[in-house]
């Protein structure tokens, strides 16, 4: 008598065996799955960052080539090593001006 008044209760819609069948499945794949949402989610997030990353790593790489193709002559070494490395001839004083 109580099973009975309890299923009396559940609106006919969700009698339906296809209805249960497809929310069985959206709850397995939203939420229990092994590749759930917010699995996809953490993923998708993490991907964004080494795309950041990536950019960035190609953007010193360009800048360290540039700096290999200066050191390539005797002179771009030479102002390189002043200016970057503070290099200087025995017979002269660097002053380092530094903008805080």
């Amino acid at each position: 008598m109580f099973f009975t008044f309890v299923v009396m209760k559940i609106p006919k819609y969700f009698k339906n065996k296809y209805i249960i069948a497809i929310s069985f499945f959206v709850i397995y794949a939203l939420f229990l799955d092994d590749v759930d949402i917010f699995t996809v989610i953490r993923q998708n997030r993490k991907l964004s960052e080494l795309e950041d990353q990536k950019v960035m790593i190609q953007h010193q790489l360009r800048e360290t080539q540039e700096t290999r193709e200066k050191l390539k002559s005797i002179s771009g070494l030479e102002r390189y090593a002043r200016e970057k490395k503070l290099f200087k001839k025995d017979n002269e004083d660097i002053f380092v001006i530094s903008y805080e």
